[in-house]
């Protein structure tokens, strides 16, 4: 039996691997003209601008390496949503190590409350890859995606502003409730994608635009870049997930 998909041209794009290898070259491109890989974290504060040559004696120095591992960080990132977007559960795994790396160098950036916000992600993300692996196809929007959605959101600004209040950092309230309504949303569109549910690429669309904000707001270059990429990304992906399906399924059919 031979399945048609409505719109083969979308389904190439989220299965390309040239894409892949577009979204990283551009994070990388960008990162390493602006001299990003140059941002360390010493003394309890980031220097920018580090040349190249002087990098190693700095981490030798007791330099933490953060333009590099942001860099590195916000790669993987890219290829652990390009795969989920694949609907590759591999895409899920990789998303459990980037939050190690991501909440550590989110933690410096300024947001304290990374120290409560990305244990939770770590555990979502894990959930992720055992629903997956247990064989989760994708479905429709319903009453509990609208709870997981709220839920998300209700949540994170606890955890944000708690963190804050505990831990400290940068506590103005347009950095706080950014650093919220991404934390928010990505709960939520975590969560959701554990179930697989269409609308998982439509909450990214909206993280994104926050988390873009969010990335200008804090100086992070390799995550200016990077979303700005995960925009478009998300945009198809959510549309080759509504109008041609579960992958499985489609070549199960045919």
């Amino acid at each position: 039996m031979s399945v048609t998909l409505k719109a083969p041209v979308l389904r190439s794009l989220v299965l390309s691997s040239y894409l892949d290898l577009f979204g990283a070259a551009l994070i990388f491109g960008v990162c390493y003209t602006l001299n990003f890989h140059g941002t360390i974290y010493k003394a309890g504060a980031i220097q920018f601008g580090i040349p190249f040559n002087e990098l190693w004696t700095e981490v030798r120095s007791g330099a933490y390496p953060l333009g590099i591992l942001s860099t590195i960080g916000a790669i993987f990132s890219m290829l652990s949503t390009r795969f989920v977007g694949k609907q590759k559960n591999a895409g899920n795994g990789i998303g459990v190590v980037t939050t190690v790396n991501s909440g550590a160098n989110d933690y410096m950036f300024g947001n304290a409350s990374a120290l409560i916000t990305y244990p939770l992600t770590f555990v979502i993300q894990l959930l992720c890859v055992y629903k997956w692996h247990k064989g989760e196809t994708i479905r429709k929007i319903d009453g509990f995606y609208y709870l997981i959605a709220t839920a998300g959101l209700l949540l994170g600004f606890g955890l944000v502003y708690l963190g804050a209040a505990l831990f400290g950092g940068r506590t103005d309230h347009i950095f706080l409730i950014t650093v919220a309504l991404t934390f928010g949303l990505s709960l939520g569109a975590n969560f959701s994608n554990a179930f697989k549910y269409e609308e998982t690429w439509l909450s990214w669309i909206i993280y994104n635009v926050i988390q873009l904000i969010k990335a200008i707001l804090q100086i992070n270059i390799a995550n200016v870049a990077k979303y700005i990429f995960y925009l478009g990304n998300a945009a198809i992906t959510l549309l080759d997930w509504k109008w041609n399906g579960d992958k499985e399924l489609t070549l199960q059919k045919a």
